[in-house]
């Protein structure tokens, strides 16, 4: 019988090491965004000194994260047990482990697997940080701050189409699509913002007012667009908004398409994040896209 073949893990060897320079409040909200984030009327946050849960709106998992990971090697297995109870009763019976570079002990990606888990479909992010002005997008990119049903529709469709959500988790979104707006038209701490080519919308992304810093996620444009410079005026239609309420710091998790372009635009990398999904055993197991994960991707 052959030997089974090992499989190369899904994320760097090594961890991004913090710089040295960086606040402790900016470096947790680019590794443990889910901390720092304003709850939503129905959003929930567990927090316990080994962990955090973030309860989000939607059933699915990239809307139950486990993050800020602080365990002793001895207690690993019985807090993942304590977790996992918890959230079957809560009917979350899919779930995203998020395990970053501060996360202790410093195998417990590897206890974890162990466990059970699996790297998530986009298994890898990388924290980064802007403190300076990026340069302006394109001169034939409009970009506006949403503010019509109409516009977060539109946003709603681009998200769905770039991330490639399964038909029922897309039903989903678009079921709460109206209430979610009324929420987001009311909200102090939350601006959705699009870019439109030649009139047409074609990328959305989203502000989150955190004290530290302005937390960018939802970033995402469809694909016949790419290349245009759409998500590049985002960022700085976003930028120039954050200045406007006095914040000089944007923050966001970035995925595999997005991070080279922050990397041009002088975001700086200053942790990592690696991405596990973790199903009930009440679960039937599917191969459907996710759809969730990416939803803190600037």
């Amino acid at each position: 019988m052959p030997e089974p073949v090992e499989r190369p893990a899904p994320w760097p060897t090594g961890r991004i090491a913090p710089p040295t320079d960086l606040a402790e409040d900016v470096l947790s909200l680019a590794e443990n965004s889910n901390l720092h984030h304003p709850l939503g009327p129905d959003d929930e946050r567990l927090v316990d000194p080994r962990y955090v849960v973030y309860l989000g709106p939607g059933s699915f998992a990239g809307f139950t994260v486990v993050q800020r990971l602080r365990l002793e090697p001895d207690e690993v297995e019985d807090t993942v047990a304590e977790v996992r109870a918890e959230l079957d009763h809560r009917g979350r019976m899919e779930r995203t482990w998020e395990v970053g570079c501060s996360a202790t002990p410093d195998d417990l990606t590897e206890r974890l697997i162990d466990l059970g888990m699996e790297p998530d479909r986009e298994p890898y992010a990388v924290g980064m940080v802007l403190d300076h002005a990026p340069d302006p997008g394109p001169a034939d990119v409009e970009t506006r701050a949403v503010a019509t049903l109409e516009d977060y529709l539109a946003s709603v469709g681009i998200a769905m189409d770039a991330f490639g959500m399964s038909e029922t988790d897309a039903q989903e979104v678009l079921d709460r699509a109206e209430a979610d707006w009324t929420s987001l038209a009311s909200s102090r701490d939350v601006r959705q913002f699009i870019a439109l080519v030649d009139g047409e919308p074609v990328a959305t992304g989203r502000s989150t007012y955190a004290d530290v810093g302005v937390l960018l996620n939802g970033g995402s444009t469809v694909e016949r667009a790419r290349g245009r410079g759409a998500y590049r005026a985002l960022v700085a239609a976003r930028w120039e908004d954050a200045l406007a309420r006095g914040k000089t710091c944007l923050v966001t998790q970035a995925g595999a398409m997005s991070r080279p372009i922050l990397a041009r635009l002088g975001f700086r990398e200053v942790c990592d994040i690696r991405i596990l999904l973790d199903r009930s055993d009440d679960v039937e197991q599917t191969d459907a896209p996710e759809g969730a994960r990416g939803a803190a991707d600037g």
